[in-house]
């Protein structure tokens, strides 16, 4: 019999479908939809779909730099002065901005193993509550939050017959596919990655 051949782990992120959200009778603002399809150990659910706001995008990385100082993260698309939500340029460009950053984030196993992250791709947690829910608390592990926010609306870009990996698959080797990656927080949860210490809370 042939060796059976070995799976390669792949993540693939969208961002997709801008919408205007009207904040108060003053303001509006865009969100976008995050999806995910992945057969990556590393997260609980292998689809998701979640709807984030720049400003969140913003507190990620934030957070995500505290907690990994040696590592340079990638730069989320500035802020224009003049961004106009109804502009369709504008807002495209700032799409694609989003997405390139998730690309560069989700490459890294340091990063990856951040329960922050987990939460926000997979989870309608606001981040006050993605907080409490890293440092334990709140009733809920980051497993059940994802399980129980999830969005079951699982709408992705179209596929091909080799597990959906287009040109924004990011692809982990057979190294780095055992590096590591996982959630951070004391959570327990048998979703198969290691915790890495080094970004646990103090």
């Amino acid at each position: 019999m042939f060796p059976e051949e070995k799976k390669t782990e792949f993540v693939s992120v969208w961002v997709r479908d801008p919408r205007i959200q009207k904040e108060d009778f003053w303001h509006s603002y865009i969100d976008y939809e995050i999806c995910i399809h992945t057969n990556s150990m590393c997260f609980t659910m292998k689809t998701s779909c979640v709807r984030r706001r720049f400003r969140e995008f913003v507190w990620l990385r934030q957070r995500l730099q505290s907690n990994a100082l040696l590592i340079q993260l990638p730069e989320l698309p500035s802020k224009n002065l003049f961004f106009n939500i109804n502009n369709r340029q504008h807002v495209d460009q700032r799409r694609q901005g989003l997405e390139e950053f998730l690309r560069k984030i989700l490459q890294n196993a340091l990063l990856l193993s951040d329960s922050r992250l987990h939460l926000f791709l997979q989870s309608h947690l606001s981040s006050e509550d993605i907080e409490a829910c890293v440092s334990g608390q709140t009733r809920y592990s980051v497993t059940e939050a994802i399980h129980k926010f999830a969005s079951s609306n699982r709408r992705f870009p179209e596929e091909d017959d080799e597990g959906g990996k287009k040109d924004n698959s990011i692809e982990f080797g057979s190294e780095s596919s055992s590096s590591g990656l996982g959630h951070s927080c004391k959570d327990n949860s048998p979703h198969g990655c290691k915790t890495n210490p080094a970004l646990q809370e103090s």
